[in-house]
């Protein structure tokens, strides 16, 4: 039977792909992958993470104590921010959630051929009377789908082993760390926001903002605890307030973007443009906030969000379709009058682009572009050149775009030297 759901406090989960965390924190092995073997809790020391904590913070969690739990009494961590699960799905559907996106299958098949390592113990929380498992939910996930028969058929996953008699009391019960969220919140972070084990962008920026909002935490020290030295704390909740904002406003609806996937970071990255900035009516000084868009700014929002994301209910796909060079382009068009213009006339992003360049440089840059070109094709033309017609002909027709474009320039100037010489005249008499 599964244990009960927690819909206790908000944000803690698992790593993606990765192996589960070395959480005995000394020079244990990791059990999943490889390349965590030498992550150490030495090793976060070194970057800063117990950088601040108190002395018997840091010894308390260097020698942590270890309780072997039933697992059934072990509950998954409702609030994980990955997984965007409504309130109303049911434990086999977030076990589905963590075996279809997350690689349980390579935990399950560790645990299945060496056991559970007992140096690799979850973190949990009581938490409305439930024993909450704040970090080690992909392992947990494992372990119920080698131990319940009905939930791997439920869940389809059918090619796991089968394992013993033997193997099914070991896992009966697992190792576990009992602990407040409050508690481990620099050891997770750092894992999962900074270090070798990263969530996605928007679950590290829904983790940073509980730590900041409910625990009272400034930013400046979150990022000093998991060592963060290129601002990606302040981007990141900067981005989810701002993606709040939008979304309490009614001026964006993540269910009516384009794509089923949401990609987060061309918000949060596009939130670092001076033109979009600007466009937004803010800074880098006071932006690090809630609803940090001045109300006259956010139909403006609602405008950005629809070129990032696009809107399903008007036909209108989004506007970047690679976050290079697309991000930079579009915050080129915002701040340009007319380029803006013509993204609001629903132009495509190329044109927009161009018409923020102006003709002047669009027309010197091909030039260079074609000059390069055509250097680039005579250096190849000895081995390259098979002696067909057809690229003879198209390199007569270059020819003859190259000399009427010639004999335009020479005209037009021609006929501005004519127009000076008038002027002047005229200026005389």
């Amino acid at each position: 039977m599964l244990a009960p759901l927690s819909r206790g406090p908000p944000p803690l989960q698992t790593g993606r792909c990765g192996a589960e965390s070395v959480v005995d924190l000394t020079s244990v092995p990791c059990q999943r992958r490889a390349a965590d073997r030498d992550f150490l809790f030495t090793n976060q020391t070194r970057t800063g993470i117990v950088k601040g904590m108190a002395l018997e913070k840091v010894q308390a969690l260097a020698s942590p104590a270890v309780e072997d739990v039933p697992t059934s009494e072990l509950c998954f961590d409702y609030k994980n921010p990955r997984l965007f699960l409504e309130q109303d799905e049911s434990e086999e559907e977030l076990v589905l959630r963590l075996w279809r996106d997350f690689a349980v299958d390579e935990v399950a098949l560790s645990i299945a051929h060496n056991g559970y390592f007992h140096h690799e113990p979850l973190f949990a929380a009581t938490e409305d009377e439930r024993l909450v498992v704040i970090e080690g939910n992909r392992r947990l996930a494992a372990v119920r789908l080698l131990t319940d028969d009905e939930l791997r058929k439920q869940i389809k996953a059918t090619d796991l082993p089968d394992i013993s008699q033997q193997r099914r009391k070991d896992l009966e019960k697992l190792p576990v760390i009992k602990c407040q969220r409050n508690e481990v919140w620099q050891y997770i972070g750092f894992k999962h926001v900074n270090g070798p084990q990263p969530w996605q962008s928007y679950a590290k920026a829904q983790y940073i903002a509980w730590v900041h909002n409910n625990l009272g935490t400034p930013l400046p020290k979150i990022a000093a605890m998991i060592g963060d030295r290129h601002a990606t704390v302040k981007r990141l909740y900067r981005g989810l307030m701002v993606l709040i904002q939008a979304e309490n406003s009614g001026v964006f609806n993540r269910g009516d973007r384009w794509k089923n996937h949401f990609s987060f970071s061309h918000l949060y990255t596009g939130l670092d443009y001076s033109e979009i900035q600007k466009f937004l009516g803010i800074d880098n000084d006071s932006s690090f906030k809630a609803n940090p868009i001045p109300k006259d700014k956010v139909d403006n929002l609602g405008e950005l969000c629809k070129w990032l994301y696009g809107r399903k209910s008007t036909d209108t796909e989004q506007l970047i379709r690679s976050q290079n060079p697309d991000l930079r382009n579009l915050a080129r068009a915002i701040g340009h009058e007319d380029s803006l213009a013509a993204l609001r006339t629903g132009l495509p992003l190329n044109v927009a682009v161009d018409i923020s360049v102006g003709d002047e440089k669009l027309f010197k840059g091909h030039l260079v572009k074609v000059r390069h070109h055509l250097q680039v094709a005579r250096g190849k033309q000895l081995t390259g050149d098979t002696g067909d017609t057809d690229s003879l002909r198209v390199a007569n027709d270059i020819l003859d775009l190259a000399e009427r474009l010639v004999m335009e320039m020479e005209e037009q100037r021609r006929e501005e030297r004519s127009n000076r010489r008038n002027r002047r005249q005229t200026t005389v008499q």
